[in-house]
């Protein structure tokens, strides 16, 4: 019954506008989760991340473990196709990757924009998670659903142009000096 009482407070995410403000931000829709829900289901929430672990931590809800596995395959499939790119080494932990992260990895990997290059990951990421999305739009599982939705559209949100090729120029001399430091050793 909670569960019905919170997401009919809840304002629609869907077809929101990336320029537009979110309808809700992520310390108000806490703040409705922490006096409605129950603890488990609290407790899963607080620990709710676009970075899951690099070694797998069940959470006791389907759709929170699928979604940080999912989150898993895609940046490890990032990470093998980084690095063989540049030719270096990658431990992927013997992992299958399914064929549409390797697809959507190398996809953004080509991109000369790195910032088409996260809107074009935002977007899968967000193709992934509509695919988990619960039948029942009363349930918990809906709620974790909306919270990392939440979390998706606010990450997209934070982008910022000039801040980012700064970023990326600064991270891409510091690889390029470290080969060089490298190659004198």
């Amino acid at each position: 019954m909670a569960e019905y009482y919170l997401i009919s407070q809840l304002p629609s995410l869907d077809g929101i506008s990336e320029n537009l403000p979110l309808p809700i931000t992520e310390e108000r829709f806490a703040e409705l989760c922490e006096r409605l829900l129950g603890k488990k289901a609290r407790s899963a929430l607080e620990k709710l991340t676009l970075s899951p672990p690099k070694n797998p931590e069940p959470t006791g809800f389907a759709l929170i473990d699928a979604w940080n596995e999912s989150e898993r395959n895609l940046r490890f499939a990032l990470g093998k196709l980084r690095a063989e790119k540049l030719k270096k080494s990658f431990d992927t932990e013997n992992r299958d990757f399914p064929t549409e992260y390797l697809k959507a990895a190398a996809a953004a990997l080509e991109m000369e924009n790195p910032m088409e290059a996260e809107k074009y990951l935002s977007r899968f990421r967000m193709e992934i998670l509509e695919a988990g999305r619960p039948m029942d739009a009363f349930s918990v599982d809906y709620i974790f659903y909306y919270g990392l939705k939440l979390k998706l559209l606010a990450r997209i949100r934070q982008f910022d142009r000039a801040a980012g090729e700064k970023a990326y120029r600064t991270i891409y001399s510091s690889i390029l000096d470290g080969d060089r430091q490298e190659a004198k050793q």
